[in-house]
C-alpha cells in the first residue's frame, strides 16, 4: 500500500472547508475496521485512508501549516501504512477509571509478546513499534503489525468465513480473544489486494 504523500494533502483551509462532509464517512470506515477484543484493548486497523485523515485531523487540531512540520506528520502517520503482506493497527488500552487504567497500564509491561493473530494452526505475533516500549508501563496507544507469512486476501477471507481467524491476548493480567468478523476480513482483504 503506498505511504501518503505530500501532494496528497490538502491545505488548512481547504481541509476546513470539505471536514464535515469527509468526517462521517472516515468514522464509518474506522468502526468498520475496530475489533474490541475483551474488555479493555480494542484494535483499530489502519490503511492509507484511515491515515490520510488521521494527518489532516493532526494537522487541524494542531493548526500546522509550516512545510517542514506537515511533512513530519506525514511521516510520522505514514508509519501506521501497512507494508506488503502485512495488516496494521492501532492498539487502544481501555479503562474508564484513571486509577485503574494507571495500574494496568503498570501491570500489563510485557503485553508486546502476549498478542498474537490466530490464522487456522498458524499463530503469528505482533510487532510493537520498541520506541513506545518502557520498562515502567505501557502506553495506552501501541502501533502494532501483523506480518501474514504468505496469506493471501482469499486466504485471510476465508479463514474468517470458517471461523478459524482471531486475536488472542495470553498476557498473565489479561487473556481475552476476538474473531475476525467477515465484513472485517473483507475490507482487510481488500487492502492488502491493493498492494
Amino acid at each position: 500500500m503506498k505511504p501518503i504523500s505530500r501532494g496528497e494533502i490538502l491545505a488548512l483551509s481547504d481541509y476546513q472547508r470539505v471536514r464535515a462532509r469527509l468526517r462521517p464517512l472516515f468514522m464509518v470506515e474506522k468502526d468498520r475496521r475496530r475489533l474490541p477484543i475483551g474488555d479493555h484493548v480494542t484494535l483499530l486497523f489502519e490503511n492509507a485512508r484511515t491515515v490520510w485523515y488521521q494527518v489532516h485531523e493532526m494537522l487541524r487540531a494542531e493548526k500546522i501549516d509550516d512545510p517542514a512540520a506537515v511533512q513530519q506528520e506525514i511521516d510520522t502517520y505514514n508509519e501506521l501504512v501497512p507494508r506488503l503482506g502485512e495488516l496494521s493497527a492501532t492498539m487502544l488500552i481501555e479503562y474508564e477509571d484513571a486509577a485503574e487504567r494507571d495500574h494496568a497500564l503498570r501491570s500489563l509491561i510485557g503485553i508486546e509478546q502476549s498478542l498474537w493473530l490466530v490464522a487456522g494452526q498458524r499463530r503469528l505475533p505482533a510487532r510493537f513499534d520498541e520506541r513506545q516500549m518502557s520498562p515502567e508501563r505501557v502506553s495506552s496507544v501501541q502501533f502494532v503489525r501483523f506480518e501474514l507469512a504468505g496469506i493471501s486476501p482469499q486466504q485471510l477471507l476465508e479463514l474468517a468465513r470458517t471461523g478459524a481467524l482471531c486475536f488472542e491476548i495470553n498476557h498473565p493480567r489479561l487473556q481475552a480473544q476476538a474473531l475476525l468478523p467477515v465484513e472485517m476480513a473483507r475490507a482487510l482483504a481488500d487492502d492488502l489486494a491493493e498492494e
